[in-house]
């Protein structure tokens, strides 16, 4: 009985406080009301950067390189013809040459005196067989262009200069019988021979290709006098 008692009181205590909360000014707590006060954000300034321009400071002085052109060093040819150059003499028909590739001369006419130019006349002659040529030699003698008269011959040793090429500078005081004749042609003939002096080529003779002709100075005009001036 006593237990039903306290259950029954229990119960309605309990009710009491319900009523109790659900009764306007009631003893309710409060409920706390959120309240959101927003904060503001903060501005977005944009910063600009500045720009700083550094004038360009102004040329001193400027390097300039002057091109000078390359000058070519221009070669001076001795005033005598080489031997390479020179036109070949090449013979007439009738002209035998045999043994020999090529004959060259370094002028057509040569002067008797050294107040002339030249005197003297190169011979060059090439023979066919270079090994086996041990010697050239070069014959040479006077024609009259008057009469056709010869003189003896005069036969020179000519050098070598390898390559079977054989040279000789002439001069008119070498040949049998210069004083006798005046302005005559000059013939020339070539012949090869072998170790042994055995001829192994021989040219026919080049003749009314080269003259020797007397060298005559001009004489120089001599300074005209003065005219005597009378004066009173």
């Amino acid at each position: 009985m006593k237990k039903i008692y306290a259950i029954t009181l229990f119960s309605i205590m309990l009710l009491s406080c319900s009523l109790n909360m659900l009764l306007p000014g009631g003893n309710s707590t409060p409920v706390p009301t959120d309240t959101n006060t927003p904060t503001e954000l903060p501005s977005l300034t944009p910063t600009v950067p500045t720009l700083t321009f550094t004038p360009t400071p102004p040329l001193v002085g400027v390097r300039t390189h002057t091109l000078t052109p390359t000058i070519t060093p221009t070669s001076t040819q001795p005033t005598e013809t080489s031997i390479f150059l020179v036109t070949p003499d090449t013979p007439t028909p009738g002209v035998e040459m045999k043994g020999f590739v090529s004959v060259n001369i370094s002028s057509k006419e040569f002067f008797k005196g050294a107040e002339c130019q030249p005197t003297s006349v190169k011979f060059v002659a090439q023979v066919a067989d270079s090994a086996g040529t041990a010697f050239v030699v070069l014959f040479v003698r006077f024609k009259s262009k008057q009469t056709g008269t010869n003189s003896e011959w005069t036969s020179i040793g000519m050098s070598t200069i390898g390559a079977g090429t054989f040279t000789y500078e002439l001069t008119p005081e070498e040949m049998i019988g210069v004083d006798s004749f005046e302005n005559p042609w000059v013939q020339y003939q070539f012949v090869a021979t072998n170790a042994d002096a055995n001829e192994i080529g021989r040219t026919g003779i080049f003749s009314e290709r080269l003259s020797l002709l007397e060298c005559v100075p001009t004489p120089s005009p001599s300074p005209s006098p003065e005219p005597t001036v009378l004066r009173p």
